[in-house]
């Protein structure tokens, strides 16, 4: 419980220690300040402890690092600790630490096309779009099932149904993803790493479901993603052809990747 005393000097120096702390992991102090649209030579006062930024400036500071304005009073590490599940001191250092700050060059924000065999059918397959972008020190990822799969599920087929979101993490060799639809009715997990290719904009792993066990149906299929840009333009074309396929109308290098005749190991 933080003192409710404190003078404003010490006010200034613990969210001057805050914010150098969450500043910590950005390479120029400049370009953090430009994405922040705050003054270079005023945020290295605030850094310093020298002044307190107004309230609307607090905000915008507050919304980007995802904390709230306890960051005057309490260290930043112990913000949330009791709530969220990857910044709690328990989780940090173990799930913590790879969900944050993952390199642009390792896993890129932008749009994907990805493509899996359905769980129900191994003859068929399923291609899709989602969008993966950073937001302060975090990299997620949103997309849309499609009607198809729904409709083959018995769920409704509205965009709010459909929508689902992830949560980007760095591991060794590769990138996870632990992916959710709305309150958590369906989950999943996505591995994979980057493979060989003209444009270096493939990656290549597996997609796990959680379901109880099923005779003939797999809970973990193959999975490829292949980087499109950032340009919606890009993505339009993609966009139009989701949905069910057979292993022939597959994108060629995807069906190379996808191996669909050896099964998954």
């Amino acid at each position: 419980m933080p003192s409710l005393k404190q003078s404003p000097a010490e006010l200034r120096n613990m969210f001057g220690e805050n914010l150098r702390q969450l500043s910590s992991s950005y390479v120029s102090i400049s370009d953090l300040s430009r994405q922040l649209g705050i003054n270079r030579t005023q945020f290295n006062r605030y850094l310093s402890g020298e002044s307190f930024p107004r309230p609307d400036v607090l905000a915008r500071i507050c919304s980007f690092f995802k904390v709230d304005a306890r960051v005057l009073l309490e260290p930043v590490n112990e913000i949330g600790a009791g709530q969220d599940p990857i910044l709690n001191t328990y989780m940090r250092d173990f799930v913590g630490v790879g969900a944050s700050n993952i390199s642009n060059d390792i896993f890129p924000s932008g749009f994907y096309r990805f493509s899996r065999r359905t769980y129900h059918d191994k003859e068929i397959f399923i291609v899709g779009l989602v969008f993966v972008r950073r937001e302060g020190t975090n990299t997620f990822m949103r997309g849309y099932e499609t009607k198809d799969a729904m409709v083959l599920q018995g769920l409704p087929t509205n965009a709010r149904a459909r929508e689902f979101r992830g949560l980007v993490m760095q591991q060794e060799d590769g990138i996870g993803v632990l992916v959710s639809r709305r309150n958590s009715m369906t989950s999943s997990f996505n591995y994979l790493y980057r493979v060989a290719s003209f444009e270096n904009n493939y990656w290549v792993g597996y997609i796990t479901r959680t379901v109880p066990e099923e005779v003939g149906k797999p809970r973990a299929v193959r999975m490829v993603y292949e980087y499109l840009g950032t340009k919606v333009a890009n993505a339009l074309p993609v966009a139009r052809k989701t949905g069910f396929h057979s292993k022939d109308e597959l994108p060629t290098f995807h069906r190379r990747l996808l191996r669909p005749d050896t099964p998954l190991s």
